[in-house]
């Protein structure tokens, strides 16, 4: 490998909106990162995912797709 042309690899410690903190390694310029969503607070990882339903979408996708469900289970018998 070549010499002096790798980022420096060192300590950071992450601050999370939701006031979690943790210490991780990065090549980021500054010792501390903050960010908006982590692994304690992101609804994937708590359990507490919703779906956030903007204008109807997600029941008109619903709605759309239990109809072709019902076309095709008609098809079939």
């Amino acid at each position: 490998m070549k010499e002096g042309i790798h980022p420096d690899y060192h300590e950071v410690m992450v601050h999370c909106a939701c006031g979690n903190t943790f210490k991780t390694h990065s090549t980021y310029k500054d010792s501390m990162l903050r960010v908006e969503i982590c692994s304690n607070c992101h609804p994937f990882y708590t359990g507490k995912q919703k779906l956030v339903d903007t204008a109807g979408r997600v029941e008109r996708f619903q709605r759309k797709y239990e109809k072709a469900a019902k076309q095709n289970n008609a098809k079939k018998n």
